[in-house]
Formats: structure tokens, C-alpha cells, sequence
């Protein structure tokens, strides 16, 4: 009698695909551990191991989480108020000021008359940049019911749930828009490249792609290690450095209009770190009292912020690209 097939493994290990041991984005096999970490948010059991390529610097969890323990962790995310906490945490990450900055970037571009936001949530991008361009028809996706919601609140006038690249999808979405938006969408993405190509399919000839992402380059990710809130384990699958992003969006026919280290700095960096820090040494009952102290810290990045956005500090970038024709 052959031996029996083995189960999945016990513990978190089971919501893991095997370890790689080349590069997901240009397949070098010079890798090299960029940290380790537990769940810092959740602080479900099990570490998480995040690498880099020595020869093109893409950051990536290795081993990656299996798609089920992907919507595992998403689900306690969402479903278990985290975004309400990481949102206060952040501070600045749904403020009105900071969407309408990120939508302030196509004025110089033709009006658009469609526009999809990729990973939309609540919606409340589209909500503010409404204010802005108030004759464009806004549409969300999201892979959580959160598109409904804010459909039903009037914040986006068609909702599609679900995940991009995602055939029945895409071939609803073919050619529709004339802008795509993903804020700090492409991290949580099994597949970037392939994110990318379905944003282009998305999009008209000639329309334009907005991208935000962190900077996996940033001083503060190194300095911090895994309190740095954007290495986002176990949530953020891969981290781009801009000039990768650059030149995967080149080779797939855009033209990039603007690149910028400098607007879409956040200014979470040692408030966040701090709060995961007492999040993880203090009991929940005590966490009240250390508020102060985050307030104290972010007071501190606010302040630091000016001169943050010019140095390499700057925690995210942006790029503005443009469809070929």
C-alpha cells in the first residue's frame, strides 16, 4: 500500500506556496534576506520572510502566501475593523487633502469621461476627486463588497467586485476608461506585471495610468526594518523600486509622463512604526495611555515632512504613464 499523501502543513505554514529561489521579476537567483517578521497587525502566529534581488532590487515575500492565505488575511483585515485602526494609525492616508493632491496630477491632462479606481475600497478617492472633475464618470473595483457600499453611498457610479486581471472581469472592463488609477494597490497583487497588463487592457488607446506605490528604496525602510509599515507583511507581496516600474511599463508601450518621489510622501513613518512597536510589547488594555506618544510621533513626521520629500526618505512614488496608440 503506497504511503499516504501528506495534508497541509499545521500552523500558518499551510497558507504558504513553496519557497522560490529566484526572482519573481527578472528571474536572478542573487537573493538576499531583507528582513523577517511575525504579523504585527494581526499578530496571528507564524513569521513571514520578505527578499531582494542583488541584481534588480524587487523586494518580494518568499515564501509568498497561497491565495487562500492571502484573502485569509485581507478577510481579518477588513472584517476585523484593522483598516479602521490603520487609517487612524496612518493619519493622513484617506484625508481629503491627500486624494485631491493625487487627482490635482491629471489637470493637465484632456478631461477624462470614465475613470476606474483599481482597489477603490470605501471609494474614497473617487469621492474626492469628484470635486475636481465633476463631468467624469467614477467606477470602483475592489475584491471586497466595500465597492457596494460605496456605490449604494454615491461615491462611484458603477461597481465591479472582484479582482482585475481576473478574465470574467477584464472582459467586462475592455477598453472602457480613459484613466486608471491604483494607489497602493500593485503590493497586494500575486502577479504586478500582470496587474499592469490588465490596467492597459482597461484603458483606451491614449488613455493615461496613475500609479502610487511605496518606495521599497526609502532611508526609513531601511532604518526601520519591519516597523516600517509599508514592508506590510503579511499583506504586501512585492515592493517595486520606481525605476523597475518605469521599465516594465515602457516595455509593455507606454509612454511615461511623470515620475514623482516627492508629492505622494506620506508622513506615517515613526507614528506608524511607534504604534505597531506598543501594539506588539503592550497589552491591549494599556494602549490607550500610549496614545500620547504616537501623538507626540506624529507630530514629529508632520513636522518633518517638508524636508522628507526632497531627501531619499520619501516613502512612495508616482507615476503618470500614457497608453500607445
Amino acid at each position: 500500500m503506497p504511503p499516504p499523501t501528506p495534508g497541509p502543513a499545521p500552523g500558518p505554514d499551510r497558507f504558504h506556496e513553496p519557497r522560490r529561489e529566484d526572482c519573481p521579476w527578472c528571474g536572478s537567483r542573487r537573493l538576499r534576506t531583507r528582513l523577517r517578521t511575525p504579523d504585527l497587525l494581526h499578530h496571528r502566529p507564524g513569521t513571514f520572510t520578505v527578499d531582494e534581488c542583488r541584481d534588480c532590487a524587487h523586494i518580494f515575500q518568499n515564501p509568498r502566501l497561497s491565495p487562500a492565505g492571502l484573502a485569509r488575511y485581507h478577510r481579518d483585515f477588513h472584517e476585523g475593523h484593522l483598516e479602521d485602526y490603520a487609517d487612524r494609525l496612518l493619519a493622513t492616508r484617506t484625508s481629503r487633502r491627500r486624494h485631491l493632491a493625487a487627482a490635482r496630477v491629471m489637470l493637465a491632462l484632456p478631461e477624462p469621461e470614465s475613470w476606474l479606481d483599481v482597489g477603490t475600497g470605501h471609494a474614497h478617492f473617487p469621492r474626492r476627486a469628484r470635486e475636481l472633475f465633476p463631468y467624469t464618470s467614477f467606477d470602483g473595483l475592489d475584491p471586497t463588497l466595500r465597492v457596494v457600499w460605496a456605490q449604494a453611498e454615491g461615491h462611484i457610479e458603477e461597481a465591479h467586485c472582484g479582482h482585475l486581471a481576473a478574465p470574467e472581469v477584464l472582459a467586462r472592463l475592455r477598453a472602457r476608461y480613459d484613466v486608471v488609477s491604483m494607489f497602493h494597490h500593485l503590493e497586494h497583487t500575486p502577479d504586478p506585471r500582470a496587474e499592469l497588463r490588465a490596467a492597459l487592457t482597461a484603458l483606451r488607446p491614449g488613455g493615461h495610468l496613475l500609479i502610487d506605490a511605496p518606495n521599497p528604496h526609502s532611508a526609513f525602510a531601511r532604518l526601520l526594518g519591519k516597523w516600517w509599515i509599508p514592508h506590510g507583511q503579511p499583506r504586501h507581496l512585492h515592493l517595486m523600486p520606481l525605476d523597475n516600474l518605469r521599465a516594465e511599463l515602457e516595455s509593455q508601450g507606454c509612454e511615461i509622463l511623470r515620475t514623482d518621489r516627492k508629492s505622494p510622501h506620506t508622513p506615517y513613518d515613526i507614528s506608524a512604526a511607534l504604534g505597531l512597536l506598543l501594539g506588539r510589547l503592550l497589552p491591549k488594555r494599556w494602549l490607550r495611555a500610549a496614545a500620547p506618544l504616537v501623538a507626540v510621533a506624529r507630530a514629529a513626521d508632520h513636522t518633518l515632512a517638508p524636508l522628507l520629500r526632497r531627501t531619499p526618505f520619501s516613502n512612495a512614488y508616482r507615476i503618470v504613464a500614457r497608453k500607445g496608440r
